[in-house]
């Protein structure tokens, strides 16, 4: 979004009272077996014409629910008190045929997974001219013809032929610039879109918001901006919401909520975001423990047990959401008040100038049921004991293969020498011949060394989580050469790979797919050492040591997975990944589906780990933010091949390959300031199929400097010759014919 359109909006929001959107003290409850279930707690917020507020928390926190039950799509079980008024209609109570008339005309929504939002047996054209014909008489040319300029709006190439596809032709970020292009189809006064960049890469993402953007400009709408990602809200709203345990505790304008928070939650949120504008040896402050049950909630204040600010006051009264004034006093919000900076906290005075590694002590520990600081230290001491032992046991056994005398760099583990993984595909029928192939890795080569970081970064389908399991010889290599420690692993049969497992181990993306739910947790963690031949009284033993080792309670080792929370699954996975003690640990996307908050406690847990046990780890992410905090060299790949790579200062100081820069220009900053004026480098369109790539340069139907840039012979020469991944110095290597150096940052 362009500076000088969100300073129109700020000026329209200051000047105009046309309220389009007030919600006031709505409330959602649902009826469980164990009682009433409070999703949603007395929500008050107003929304003017053209303005932009986003809302905020951690999952479960009810900011779905909120707008589920302003659209009226809540089940007929859930009770739902309160106000909302769209242009002051009340639509809360409406019959389903009164809200059709609303729902689409005057308020859309876009849902957070554009495939379940589309009928998979429809066409594009016929879905977005169905939302015009539902509300505008007129012919089903004229509708079809609204639907091409939609789709040309919103940015989707080659509109004309895409109105005749399905939704699955589509890749993920068409599809969800269609359902902009329904929401905007008959100029909606507002528009609720519900988490609407989840699942989508970083520059796929900055495609999408861009589209919303352009939506919000044509039609004049409102935005309420559901999402989890701060940086996203940071550049996109004016105003801010952050929900707790069903309710807002803090909001106001985005620069006051972002820059001087008055609520500790938010500042905990604030501050456990790795940043692309941080130090790297900045460590990430967590918030403690785990949010609260919503059909038990505690007394007082909600936030209580994982606030280190906590008095009896807060275990004993609920705060009230008051205006911050200066000096800290807090005052009640009069009328004319709804823009200004608001928290729900009895102590947010003693917030100001507070940073969150002031407030929340850094740790890896989980404190689920913790409720004081003095109670994370004793856990902490029990588990820096419970650390040392198991230190010393890992020193006591035999190393794999022992360092060359007098080495001063450190040992190569891993190598990987032109690795190439095709994937047949096959003709229907009975003899399901062979009429192609998907080329997902395409000359891979690279080395992990001792105590090292190395992340491997891209877009979904560029081919990292193949490359790891290649790496792991989980699956066959087409060609290519793969040693650890100098011993080759390609070719290598599964019962001669299986004393090796013991040092090369695999942390997946969802603890919860790769937990056996039928299984309790300490036979889960205990079954690798079973496996590899390790008695069952020596198992337990060391099954208990690793759940301290990573923070969990031991006790609890006989629950089962689906007992545990999220960050705690992801503990437990790269527990039973140690209990081998491993030299090297391939982490597939280990962040990516955890709050910010839980997930700041996970990476510092893995930070801890390589420092206490000398791990080497392979970190695949598509999260550059989290990549730039914990790695320390950076492989970039695009449709099957390393385009770029070096250490993580050098990339992300001065990136040479275009595709880099765009990458890291598109991950969105929590700084409403910096995030608003910095400079883009938008791609364009989608990644091409692997199983057609381009000739010369796979990135140049992308590329934006192919596009605006070079000579004829100049973009010959990209169509033409595949470029060689060369060494620009001091070991930072790039394959682009005409790179060139640029500061992002």
């Amino acid at each position: 979004m362009t500076t000088e359109y969100m300073n129109e909006e700020h000026a329209a929001a200051a000047t105009d009272d046309d309220v389009v959107l007030e919600v006031t003290d709505l409330s959602v409850t649902f009826p469980s077996d164990d009682g009433p279930l409070p999703a949603v707690r007395e929500v008050s917020y107003r929304l003017r014409r053209g303005e932009a507020l986003g809302i905020v928390g951690e999952s479960g926190s009810g900011k779905s629910v909120t707008s589920m039950a302003i659209m009226g799509l809540l089940p007929r079980n859930a009770r739902v008190e309160g106000s909302a008024k769209v242009l002051g209609q009340e639509i809360l109570g409406l019959s389903d045929k009164e809200i059709s008339k609303v729902r689409g005309q005057k308020i859309a929504m876009i849902f957070q997974d554009p495939l379940t939002s589309l009928n998979p047996v429809y066409t594009i054209g016929y879905q977005i001219a169905e939302a015009v014909l539902a509300h505008k008489k007129v012919s089903k040319q004229v509708a079809m013809a609204r639907a091409l300029e939609l789709l040309e709006i919103v940015g989707i190439p080659s509109p004309d032929q895409r109105l005749k596809q399905y939704p699955h032709e589509l890749s993920g970020g068409m599809r969800q610039r269609v359902v902009i292009a329904i929401a905007m189809a008959n100029d909606p006064d507002v528009i609720i879109a519900d988490e609407p960049t989840t699942a989508l890469d970083v520059t796929v993402q900055a495609q999408v918001l861009d589209a919303l953007q352009r939506a919000r400009r044509e039609t004049g709408a409102a935005l309420v901006l559901i999402t989890h990602d701060l940086g996203v809200v940071a550049g996109q709203v004016d105003r801010v919401g952050v929900m707790y345990a069903g309710r807002i505790v803090e909001s106001g304008p985005v620069e006051e909520v972002f820059y001087r928070p008055r609520m500790p939650y938010a500042l905990g949120l604030l501050g456990s975001l790795p940043r692309l504008d941080g130090d790297r040896s900045d460590r990430l402050t967590p918030i403690l423990g785990t949010p609260p049950s919503l059909r038990d909630l505690p007394e007082g204040c909600g936030f209580a047990p994982r606030c280190p600010m906590a008095r009896d006051l807060c275990h004993q009264e609920e705060p009230q959401l008051l205006l911050t004034l200066e000096g800290g006093d807090r005052g009640p919000a009069e009328a004319g008040d709804a823009d200004g900076h608001t928290a729900a906290c009895h102590f947010s005075g003693e917030l100001t100038g507070v940073e969150a590694s002031d407030l929340f002590q850094a740790t890896s520990v989980d404190t689920e049921g913790v409720g004081s600081v003095a109670e994370v230290e004793a856990a902490e001491s029990l588990i820096a004991e419970a650390r040392e032992e198991y230190l010393e046991e890992a020193r006591a056994e035999p190393e794999t293969a022992p360092e060359t005398a007098g080495s001063t760099e450190p040992e190569v583990l891993l190598s990987a020498t032109d690795l190439v993984k095709h994937f047949p595909i096959r003709s229907q029928g009975l003899l399901r011949r062979k009429v192609g192939e998907v080329q997902a890795v395409s000359g891979v080569s690279l080395d992990l060394r001792e105590r090292e970081t190395l992340a491997l970064v891209g877009e979904s389908g560029c081919g990292k989580s193949t490359t790891a399991r290649l790496l792991l010889n989980l699956i066959r290599l087409t060609s290519g050469e793969l040693t650890y420690m100098g011993r080759p692993l390609h070719g290598l049969s599964d019962r001669r790979m299986r004393p090796l497992r013991k040092d090369l181990q695999l942390v997946f993306q969802d603890p919860f797919a790769s937990l056996d739910p039928r299984m309790a947790v300490a036979d889960i963690i205990g079954e690798p050492m079973r496996i590899h031949g390790s008695g069952h009284r020596d198992a337990r033993k060391r099954v208990k040591e690793l759940l301290e080792l990573v923070g969990l309670n031991p006790e609890h080792g006989s629950r089962y997975p689906h007992e545990f929370s999220g960050g705690q699954r992801q503990r437990i996975g790269v527990a039973r990944a140690l209990s081998l003690n491993p030299r090297v640990l391939v982490l597939d996307e280990p962040v990516s589906a955890l709050d910010v908050s839980i997930q700041a406690g996970v990476i510092n847990l893995l930070e801890d780990l390589q420092d206490e046990l000398g791990l080497s780890y392979l970190f695949v992410s598509h999260d550059l933010s989290v990549v730039k905090h914990i790695a320390d060299r950076v492989s970039v790949m695009y449709l099957g091949k390393i385009v770029e790579t070096a250490t993580t200062e050098q990339l992300f100081r001065a990136p040479a390959h275009p595709y880099t820069q765009a990458l890291i220009s598109a991950i969105p900053l929590p700084d409403p300031i910096k995030e608003r004026t910095r400079e883009r480098i938008i791609v364009t369109g989608d990644i091409p199929s692997p199983a057609n790539p381009p000739s010369g340069c796979r990135f140049r139907t992308r590329c934006p400097k192919f596009a605006g840039e070079l000579s004829e012979a100049e973009r010959t020469k990209c169509v033409e010759e595949p470029p060689e991944l060369l060494d620009r110095g001091a070991g930072h290597r790039d394959a682009c014919h005409y790179s060139q150096v640029v500061e992002l940052i």
